[in-house]
Parts: C-alpha cells; sequence; structure tokens
C-alpha cells in the first residue's frame, strides 16, 4: 500500500483513491461502488480526515471535498518536519535538564554516602567491578546501561560474554547504548553483535551524558567522577533519583539508532554524530573534547569536524556556525 506509512490502511487508501477519480460522487455512491457499508466507510473518512486529505465540503448540502494528493503531502511534511522539530527541542531540553542533575547527584552523593541515605560510595576499580557483578547476580527483570568511551579493550569484551550470557539465559532483560563510534570498532562492534543475537537490546547514539548501570529500576550506579569512571562510583537506591535517572535513560532509548539499523539522518542530511559536532563545536568545545564525547580519537574528530565545514562552506568555526543557522542546520534561538 502506497499510503501505509501515513498510518492508512487498504481500505482508507482505496477510497481516497476513488474520491479523486470520482470527486463529484457522494457517500452513498462511493460506499457502492467500494463495495463496503456506509458505517465502514465513515470510518475511512475519519483516518483521511485526521491527515487531512479530506476536508467537509463548504458548498450547499455538505459532504466532503477530496484533497489533491500534492497539497496534502506537502501539509504532510510540513507537519512532521514540525513534530521532528518539537522532538528535537524536547531532546535538547532533555539533555540539559540530565546535565544538570548529574551535576546535582556528583554534588550530593558525597554527603548522602557519609550520611547512609539511600547511598554507598565504591572507591577503586575492583570494589566498583565486585559490587557490579552482585548486583547482576541479583537482578530479577532488567539492567540498562550507558556505555560511553567508544570502542572497548578486546580483554575487557572477552571478559563480559560469561555474565551476560548468564543473564539473558536467567530471563533478565539487557539494554544497552553504546556510542555511534562502536559501529567502526570491529572488536566492540563483533561483541555488541553477539549481545544482540543472544537477546540482548543495543542501540546506540551521538554522546551520552554519563556511563550508568540501573538494575530492576530500583538502583543505579554513577561514577563519583564523570571524567575518569575508574576512580569511584556510587550506588544509588533514592525512589526518586531513580526515578529521575530512569527517564533519562528512557528519552535516550528511544531517540538512539537500533544496532541493526543504519543511522538515521535528519531532513539536512545529517547523522545524529554530525548534528551533534555541529552542536559541540557551535559551544565552543575544542577537537580534543568532541572526541572524548563521541569515543573517537582526536585526529578522526578533526576529519569530521573538517568534512562538516567544508560542507559548509566555511573557513572557522564562527562561519560554521552561521552559515548552520542560516542552513536552518542550527536553531536560531540556540
Amino acid at each position: 500500500m502506497v499510503l501505509e506509512p501515513l498510518g492508512l490502511d487498504s481500505a482508507a487508501e482505496r477510497l481516497y483513491k476513488s474520491m479523486l477519480a470520482h470527486p463529484q460522487e457522494d457517500l452513498a455512491v462511493l460506499a457502492g461502488r467500494l463495495g463496503v457499508a456506509e458505517q465502514d466507510l465513515h470510518r475511512s473518512l475519519d483516518s483521511l480526515s485526521t491527515l487531512a486529505l479530506v476536508r467537509p465540503s463548504l458548498q450547499e448540502g455538505g459532504g466532503y471535498r477530496v484533497v489533491s494528493p500534492e497539497i496534502a503531502m506537502e501539509m504532510i511534511l510540513s507537519r512532521q518536519q514540525a513534530d521532528l522539530a518539537a522532538q528535537q527541542l524536547r531532546i535538547e531540553t532533555s539533555r540539559a535538564a540530565a546535565a544538570q542533575l548529574i551535576a546535582e547527584c556528583s554534588a550530593l552523593t558525597s554527603a548522602a554516602a557519609i550520611a547512609g541515605e539511600d547511598a554507598e560510595r565504591l572507591i577503586g576499580l575492583d570494589v566498583i567491578r565486585e559490587r557490579l557483578a552482585l548486583l547482576a547476580a541479583q537482578a530479577e527483570q532488567e539492567i540498562t546501561t550507558f556505555a560511553p568511551g567508544g570502542a572497548h579493550p578486546a580483554a575487557d569484551l572477552e571478559a563480559s560474554r560469561h555474565p551476560n550470557a548468564a543473564l539473558l539465559d536467567r530471563g533478565v532483560r539487557m539494554r544497552t547504548v553504546y556510542l555511534d563510534s562502536v559501529r567502526n570498532h570491529a572488536p566492540t562492534l563483533e561483541h555488541v553483535n553477539w549481545l544482540s543475537a543472544r537477546g540482548g537490546q543495543v542501540r546506540t547514539a551521538a554522546t551520552l551524558p554519563v556511563r550508568m548501570v540501573i538494575i530492576d529500576r530500583r538502583q543505579v550506579v554513577l561514577p563519583l567522577d564523570t571524567s575518569d569512571a575508574r576512580t569511584g562510583a556510587v550506588l544509588l537506591k533514592g525512589e526518586g533519583i531513580v526515578a529521575a535517572l530512569c527517564a533519562l535513560f528512557e528519552s535516550t532509548w528511544t531517540s538512539a539508532n537500533p544496532l541493526g539499523e543504519a543511522p538515521a539522518v535528519d531532513r539536512h542530511g545529517l547523522s545524529s554524530q554530525e548534528a551533534e559536532i555541529l552542536r559541540l563545536l557551535d559551544t565552543g568545545l575544542t577537537d580534543e573534547v568532541i572526541a572524548k564525547r563521541l569515543g573517537v580519537s582526536s585526529r578522526t574528530a578533526r576529519r569530521l569536524t573538517a568534512l562538516l565545514m567544508e560542507r559548509l562552506e566555511a573557513r572557522s568555526r564562527f562561519e560554521a556556525g552561521a552559515n548552520a543557522v542560516r542552513l536552518g542546520w542550527l536553531s536560531s534561538t540556540r
């Protein structure tokens, strides 16, 4: 069906095409032509009306007026573009809220841990690994993870296979968001493909706000220092903060790219990684910081930046930002 991507079933599509071919026929005649009951015809009309493919007629006697495909498609595409813009705004708002939330967590976890209130400090890589292994063994329903950092050492990936397989064999659901950059690192890509084949769900995003593990939506492990997750972590159990971090995961998961699909591009032809680079450039970050956010080398970050500036016909980062706003690649109200 041609119009199925718009959410129309075959009956609604047949009605629309029949109304285009016979615009003067009333509903009773159309129902007879299509061999359907008028009640079913009205359901199809409701679907067409929702997409503005038909409109109530202003002529005497009422009825419906079919809208030409050219006008209808232009209206639908305009609405979809507006929806995409609104979704992007919601993502950016969530990103800002997440950054503030994580900053507040980092400031408060030390005091909370000392007081023993819904938080526990885990100092040292060995202690963190042991506690994560215990939490995984106790998991009953789901483990969700943000895994930033880009490419992972082959030895670490191999060591994680047995516990991951044990979790999945027990029926524990696993959802993990990696960086888009892992798609270009063969050992990491092999591992996430293995994880996906065993039943784990994997998506990728251009950047991730923090390294994070959520166990059964009741406990969350966050790094004490977001710049170096190996030095220490905090295990959070407070209902409010856990709920907020679960919402952050779900928001990121919804907008991330499923592993088996090519990263989506926006209406300007930008991948999520390219759009993120442009946003980070606009905030004045260096290639080194951008590289760390994306999980790539500084050399790769410089190459990607140069390609974007070439597409924007810009000789400087300032000019790139100005051209991006002019072309609609960046919001003018940023």
